[in-house]
Parts: structure tokens; C-alpha cells; sequence
């Protein structure tokens, strides 16, 4: 009696799927942090741009009321925090895209050499977006604060 082949997978082919899998799992960690880390330098950015906003219109009022003469270093220490927040906010913006763009250069070389699967994709991320949109309204700011011109001016 002739015994028929093993279809059954052998060890190796299961450790290299195995494999696969964790490194594909590691990709989408490792995108999970690059988004932590922008929602983090996000929530720094709005502290800064927001805590600049009220000091500027805090002393801006009580220089218009008449209570202060000399208003305008505390002014420009509220407008220097918005300029920095944005400046921040820019900063994380692009060091995120930028590593983003090499994680997926990364993985589609895994993905041409075999050593990954990449089955899932890599979605928009929606703390991009949402630092995109606090950048928009931080420039907007700080041009009604400058300028005098924007959605937050008088």
C-alpha cells in the first residue's frame, strides 16, 4: 500500500507566512505611531496657537478699554506663540508626510521582493487632514492678528 503525498504545509512555510503577516502588522503599527505623534505635535500646536489668540485679544480689549497704555509687548508675546505654533504645526506636517512616504516606499519594496503581503492599504489619514485644517485657520489667525484682515478681525 503506497501512502499519497502530504498536502499538509510544512513548518517553514508557516513560520515564512507567519512572517509575512507580522511584518505587514508591523507596517500599520508603525502608521498608527506616525499618526500619534502628528496628533501630538497637533495638540501642542493648538495650545500655543489658541493660548496666543486669547493674550493678544485679552490685552487688545483692555488697551481699547483704557485700562492699559502699553499693551503692545504682551500683544506681540501672544502673536510670537500663534507664530510659533504654526511654525510647529508646519514643521510635523511635513516631517509626517515625509515619513510616510518612506514607510510606503518601504513596503512596496517588501511588497517586490515577497516578504510582505500588503493586502491592506495604506488610507488617507485623517490627522493629516485635521492638521491641515488647524493650519488654515492658525495662518487665519494670525493674519487677523498682523493684518488685521481675515475671519478674526473687528
Amino acid at each position: 500500500m503506497t501512502e499519497a503525498p502530504s498536502t499538509a504545509p510544512s513548518s517553514a512555510s508557516i513560520a515564512t507566512e507567519l512572517a509575512m503577516r507580522r511584518t505587514g502588522m508591523a507596517f500599520q503599527r508603525t502608521r498608527l505611531a506616525a499618526d500619534r505623534t502628528l496628533m501630538a505635535v497637533i495638540r501642542t500646536a493648538l495650545s500655543l496657537i489658541s493660548f496666543g489668540f486669547t493674550i493678544f485679544t485679552f490685552f487688545n480689549r483692555l488697551k481699547e478699554a483704557g485700562v492699559l497704555k502699553g499693551a503692545a509687548p504682551a500683544r506681540n508675546f501672544g502673536v510670537s506663540l500663534v507664530l510659533l505654533g504654526i511654525g510647529m504645526l508646519l514643521l510635523g506636517i511635513i516631517y509626517h508626510v515625509m515619513f510616510m512616504l518612506g514607510l510606503r516606499r518601504a513596503r512596496d519594496t517588501m511588497k517586490a521582493e515577497n516578504l510582505v503581503y500588503a493586502e491592506s492599504g495604506f488610507p488617507a489619514s485623517l490627522v493629516l487632514i485635521v492638521a491641515l485644517a488647524l493650519l488654515l485657520i492658525g495662518v487665519a489667525a494670525a493674519l487677523s492678528m498682523i493684518a488685521h484682515v481675515g475671519p478674526f478681525g473687528e
